[in-house]
């Protein structure tokens, strides 16, 4: 019988609302340790935020783009201008070999985890929660 997505999710996910700004996403990854969050609008999934998105928004000292304060102007701006609408998404009773295939296929880090009646966050897996179930088997 193959494991299902609840077993190895992590439950009440830290997510961002889609007029956070991208500093209050940037915090919140930073002092929790973690490259994704959702982002939710009226308690639906609606995106994606990841270190990905982010990696390539800070401007490094010296560097001239035209503005003065840019790094302040991008940091303010609302996570829904950088999040991946496209979103991936599993319900708690996915296998979790099929999980896998889906990380694998869109090279994806991590999904969240949705109720399929209502569209609510329930969880997110990322692959460190997919090792940590799989070092139970060795």
């Amino acid at each position: 019988m193959d494991s299902i997505v609840q077993h190895v999710m992590t439950r009440e996910p830290a997510y961002v609302e889609t007029t956070s700004t991208v500093r209050e996403a940037l915090e919140k990854m930073y002092s929790m340790d973690i490259r994704h969050l959702p982002v939710l609008d009226g308690g639906e999934l609606v995106g994606m935020l990841s270190d990905r998105d982010l990696r390539n928004l800070y401007i490094r000292p010296g560097e001239d783009r035209g503005t003065e304060n840019i790094n302040d102007v991008i940091l303010d701006q609302p996570v829904s201008k950088l999040m991946s609408s496209n979103v991936l998404s599993v319900m708690p009773d996915t296998p979790i070999s099929e999980l896998i295939d889906l990380m694998i296929e869109n090279k994806v880090g991590a999904v969240p985890v949705v109720d399929g009646e209502e569209g609510s966050l329930k969880g997110i897996v990322s692959y460190i929660d997919i090792l940590r179930a799989a070092r139970e088997l060795f």
